[in-house]
């Protein structure tokens, strides 16, 4: 078989193998609370203001959410081509991790002139849960795209190591950019392990000699700067933002309650984040890949210990952690896990076999190796299911999205809800879109005869203590009223 039919085959099975973990029932969800709608509502305000400048929550400039809008343009441009959806908003994530997949392949490829490595990291990459979840690949969060960018630009920097290509080093500069206009600081926190794997070997004063080093750097330099300066131009405070939320403030000082021990990331790896049996072989597949005859892999085994080490203990030592922040970490430990089992794949390709014509024994390795892990992550992706913890917290989410399908109807209903809600806000702006919206009005000015459907009970609780009214309908913890009259006071 030719090489190029060998990377159309490769090509093809990569796609099927990623669709349902990265692209499978992609929209099913509700959009989440916090980050996901954050963003959906930046971007549905961009596409309509046309600022792709400054990003916008409730009308005003947000200074909240403060990141550079590379994530928000993503989605905005999907929100052109295919209307303001759920699909929409989480498409930049999976095809992050789609182009990720093939950029780890082809880096693999590029160094062995052979596929397998490559595709067994892959294939582990999309098996850790950690990776394939909420906050990162299955939502429209930054931390995918992010992942994309910091993986690629600490690959170029490895292979211009090896290779001293100066169009490596601007790959490495240019990715490195993108990597900061996707979540900021937080693009930057592998440079201290590529420092340290530099020293390694023994590199710095040749890169420091390198006058491609210095051209290169005023790339991110450049860009950063015409980004903030304007922004900070045309929404004064911007600067004071950005350093309260995403600088010293963050790392520095724990921010909404978000505070957890040093260890926070590593039991997540061992209780949540990885397939059982993925965590058992990081160990190994360092050890094998440090002490393995092929000097590029014991390289390539040291490069990614080191990141991973190094970034662990950024994350570790901030004082505000969660769950998603370790996202970046993951196509490392792919590496680490992936060297094993490419090395017992390798061992069963060089095994002699007198029963069988054709030696399947490394694929039917791998078939059982990734059955299971692969298995749970199509039931986890292609029927995603709400945590039993959350099923309540988003019941008004899968209504609303019934009412945008038309399922469910929004015709003279007065729809009551407070609080900082940009979820509920998403559906609301799809049905405004379809010009099929709610009726509007004050909880206190409510009229005879007017039909209301809430679902806080707080405002439950208003209702009752306010209006002589009727329940028409619920629909678990969302309830359907007909107002009756004003309660007269005692």
């Amino acid at each position: 078989m030719s090489f190029r039919y060998q990377l159309l085959l490769l090509f093809l099975l990569l796609v099927v193998l990623c669709y349902i973990p990265l692209f499978g029932h992609l929209g099913n969800l509700a959009i989440r609370i916090y980050d996901e709608s954050r963003l959906a509502s930046n971007a549905y305000l961009m596409h309509k203001n046309g600022n792709w400048l400054v990003t916008y929550f409730d009308g005003k400039p947000d200074m909240w959410n403060t990141k550079p809008p590379l994530m928000i343009w993503l989605q905005v441009l999907f929100i052109k081509l295919i209307g303001f959806s759920e699909l929409a908003i989480r498409l930049p994530s999976a095809i992050s991790a789609f182009i990720l997949c093939g950029g780890i392949v082809t880096f693999f490829y590029r160094i062995f002139k052979e596929w397998y490595l490559g595709f067994i990291v892959v294939m582990v990459l999309i098996t850790c849960h950690g990776y394939v979840n909420l906050h990162a690949t299955r939502t429209g969060d930054y931390d995918s795209l992010l992942t994309l960018f910091t993986t690629l630009y600490c690959l170029l920097y490895f292979l211009f190591l090896e290779s001293n290509k100066k169009a490596l080093l601007y790959g490495f500069f240019v990715c490195l950019t993108f990597s900061i206009l996707a979540k900021s600081v937080t693009g930057l926190l592998f440079l201290p392990g590529l420092f340290i794997y530099t020293i390694y070997r023994k590199k710095v004063l040749e890169i420091l000699k390198n006058k491609h080093v210095y051209i290169g750097f005023l790339i991110p330099v450049t860009v950063c700067f015409v980004y903030y300066y304007s922004r900070e131009l045309v929404n004064p405070g911007y600067l004071k933002a950005v350093f309260e939320n995403e600088l010293g403030g963050r790392y520095l000082n724990v921010i909404e309650e978000h505070k957890a021990s040093f260890w926070y990331y590593y039991l997540n790896f061992i209780d949540f984040q990885l397939y059982p049996i993925w965590y058992l072989l990081l160990i190994p597949g360092f050890l094998i890949g440090m002490f393995h005859s092929n000097e590029i892999l014991r390289r390539i085994t040291i490069f990614s210990a080191t990141l991973l080490v190094c970034f662990f203990l950024v994350i570790s030592t901030a004082k505000t952690k969660l769950e998603w922040y370790d996202v970046p970490m993951y196509p490392f430990i792919a590496i680490l896990i992936g060297i094993f089992i490419w090395f017992v794949v390798v061992i069963l390709f060089n095994y002699k076999t007198t029963f069988l014509r054709w030696n399947i024994l490394p694929f039917v390795f791998l078939f059982l190796i990734f059955i299971t892990p692969y298995r749970r992550m199509v039931n986890k992706t292609y029927l995603p299911q709400e945590y039993s913890w959350e099923k309540e917290f988003y019941n008004i989410s899968y209504y609303l999205k019934d009412v945008v399908k038309g399922h469910e109807s929004s015709k003279d209903l007065i729809f009551l809800g407070e609080g900082y809600a940009p979820q509920i806000d998403f559906y609301l702006k799809q049905l405004d879109e379809n010009k099929r919206s709610f009726i509007w009005k004050d909880k206190a000015k409510l009229a005879e005869n007017d039909k209301v459907v809430c679902y806080q009970q707080e405002v439950k609780d208003y209702l009752y203590n306010h209006y002589e009214m009727e329940q028409i309908g619920n629909r678990q913890n969302i309830i359907y009223f007909k107002i009756n009259g004003k309660k007269i006071a005692n």
